[in-house]
């Protein structure tokens, strides 16, 4: 019996497939991509007035890759399919 993401002789996570890793690395490309494209448009920025200090500037980041990392989940905006296609070929 095989469970899910497991080997049943050594109970150890199996080995992703190429595939499988070439999705992961072009989603994680995507993710990049896009907390690139929110920052740029001003996501995640401090508001002039009444915003929460230097804790918050340090800290929007990791919102901002948080929501980027959703949006990929969510099915993105189709760059991760389009480099998974371009390295599986390569």
């Amino acid at each position: 019996m095989e469970l899910t993401g497991l080997t049943s002789q050594t109970g150890k996570p199996a080995a992703p497939t190429r595939d499988e890793a070439l999705m992961d690395a072009a989603r994680k490309l995507e993710a990049t991509f896009l907390a690139e494209m929110l920052k740029t448009a001003g996501i995640g920025k401090t508001p002039e007035g009444f915003g929460g200090g230097s804790g918050e500037d340090q800290f929007s980041s990791f919102l901002v890759e948080a929501q980027a990392e959703k949006m990929v989940e969510a099915g993105g905006i189709g760059l991760a399919r389009q480099l998974f296609e371009y390295m599986k070929d390569r």
